[in-house]
């Protein structure tokens, strides 16, 4: 037995563990992606609660106006503006609420993300011919919620 610079009493038995005393109480479990991936899952929340405010917003806006966007002339994807409307503004609900579930830390929320992030993704390539520029930015939107996402460890820290 020895006794540290606090104090404290130990047994310096080989292969006993010391881990819990040299660095402090552990940390949080680290992203596989390093820094960028831990908040990445952070801001991924954030893009998807912010994501689907707008999806409503623009739902709601092809609900209520079918002539606000742009019409397409032959698409093979095509839709009324009210059909997506109803499409944007149901995504955007339930990609709200999935981003909310990931800023609470809720289990079921990450994998609610990858799942709605694919398809609002799928949605949006979809979505191109009525506003590309939106559309681009909302695909790019969703490729990083699924890296940050998948690339974030889910291994719970050692106690």
């Amino acid at each position: 037995m020895s006794d540290d610079a606090a104090g404290h009493r130990h047994d310096m038995a080989p292969g006993h563990a010391h881990a819990h005393h040299e660095g402090g109480a552990p940390g949080p479990a680290t992203a596989a992606g390093g820094g960028w991936a831990t908040a990445g899952v952070l801001f991924a929340g954030v893009l998807l609660l912010v994501q689907g405010v707008l999806g409503m917003l623009q739902g709601a806006v092809g609900i209520a106006e079918d002539d606000v966007y742009a019409r397409v002339g032959e698409y093979v994807f095509e839709f009324s503006l009210t059909a997506w409307g109803w499409i944007h503004l149901v995504l955007g609900l339930v990609l709200a609420a999935v981003g909310w579930g990931i800023l609470r830390g809720a289990d079921w929320a990450r994998a609610g993300g990858l799942a709605l992030a694919s398809l609002s993704v799928i949605a949006n390539f979809l979505w191109l011919p009525y506003q590309p520029i939106w559309g681009f930015i909302c695909l790019a939107i969703g490729v990083f919620v699924l890296w940050a996402l998948c690339t974030a460890d889910t291994t719970p820290a050692p106690r």
